[in-house]
């Protein structure tokens, strides 16, 4: 009888994450990342249920973080959104495609697929690190979410435009999505405050929104692209039942709890595992240049706006915002997958991809960390 170590030593690795997590005041997803890297580099193979619990535990975060979106604040900072955001994803674009079409000589596709790459910002990581700190109901926090969904909206469309061929199932998840983010927004309602759903040990309210993000994946999947934007807009869509001052908030708090507890780990350690610490080695030049052309354009693209527009958490905003993970990787595997670019090149991209989720956060954490809070939450 074989008995699977693999779920013990996950397990292991999360519960290990937060204690050290709580004793170094680092967010825990720095903590995941790390240990996931050193057990993938030690032996520990995914398996196919942590790949899936993996994608599962990014969108359930993506949608976290989209209720934690002030759409009134939004409204109101459009402009810094989107040029905070957009600049975000331009600049490293830009620089990171020409410095490696011309400078390295890669094909024009490869080229390419390492600037989207890492051109990216890990919406998981920054409301990760956001809700650990307290920073997530602050206007620094807001501003930051909405600005890292802009980042992202501009990744996948690049990569939508530029390499994947749309089928009918794509247009059917399009549709599909439309509808789920219709239909959830106008009704939900009608299933929180029903009196045999509510507040009950069963859980049925989390187990439906368990059932829109699982919907999102299947269609998702069928259509060859990814479920992070629209589960991104459904929680953007449902924030009104979730807001402090809703009779609704438990939910989310409930929700919280059992992703924080079981599948976000599993997210985040998965992504460590990605990581070839040999190929890495062997290409370790290479691995230098591109995360310092990725957190260089990076401060280029963000950092004069924060100082312009959040002047207090400047520095702060600029290091989240260079922070890597679910699309860098996405966009690293499809290339691969296409045969884009080779297993080598793919173990840098996504070793940079993820260096890029744990330096500048631990960074932002341990020096630039916003102090005045009142002071960010002036309009």
């Amino acid at each position: 009888m074989h008995a699977d170590i693999t779920p013990l030593i996950v397990g292991i690795l999360a519960f290990a994450s937060s204690l050290i997590s709580l004793r170094l005041a680092l967010s825990v997803a720095i903590i995941e990342i790390l240990l996931g890297s050193i057990a993938g580099n030690f032996g520990l193979e995914t398996r196919e249920w942590m790949q899936y619990l993996a994608t599962f535990g990014g969108i359930i975060l993506t949608f976290l973080a989209g209720t934690e979106i002030d759409t009134k604040m939004m409204r109101q900072s459009l402009k810094e959104s989107f040029l905070i955001g957009g600049l975000s994803f331009l600049a490293p674009f830009a620089v990171v495609t020409l410095v490696s079409r011309f400078a390295l000589h890669w094909d024009v596709r490869s080229s390419i697929i390492a600037g989207i790459a890492l051109s990216t910002t890990s919406l998981a990581v920054v409301y990760s690190v956001l809700i650990e700190s307290g920073l997530s109901d602050t206007r620094i926090g807001k501003l930051l979410m909405a600005s890292t969904f802009v980042t992202d909206m501009g990744t996948a469309l690049a990569l939508s435009a530029i390499f994947i061929k749309p089928t009918w199932f794509t247009l059917l998840f399009y549709v599909v999505s439309i509808v789920v983010i219709v239909a959830a927004s106008s009704f939900s309602h009608h299933l929180f405050s029903h009196a045999t759903f509510r507040n009950k040990v069963v859980e049925s309210e989390i187990k439906y929104l368990f059932v829109l993000l699982l919907t999102l994946i299947f269609f998702a999947n069928l259509g060859g692209g990814h479920a992070v934007l629209p589960a991104f807009v459904l929680g953007l869509c449902m924030a009104r039942y979730f807001g402090k001052d809703s009779e609704h908030h438990v939910v989310i708090k409930r929700l919280r709890t059992v992703a924080y507890a079981l599948v976000t780990p599993i997210f985040f350690i998965v992504g460590g595992m990605r990581i070839s610490f040999s190929m890495i080695a062997a290409g370790f030049a290479l691995f230098l240049l591109f995360f310092a052309l990725k957190i260089s354009a990076k401060f280029l693209g963000v950092y004069f706006l924060a100082k312009k527009y959040i002047p207090q958490g400047s520095m702060y905003t600029t290091l989240l915002m260079s922070t890597g993970l679910t699309f860098g990787t996405i966009s690293s595997l499809f290339g691969l997958q296409a045969g884009i670019i080779s297993q080598s090149q793919y173990s840098i991209l996504v070793g940079v991809v993820v260096a890029s989720a744990v330096i500048p956060t631990f960074i932002a954490q341990k020096w630039f960390m916003p102090v005045e809070e009142e002071d960010l939450l002036e309009e």
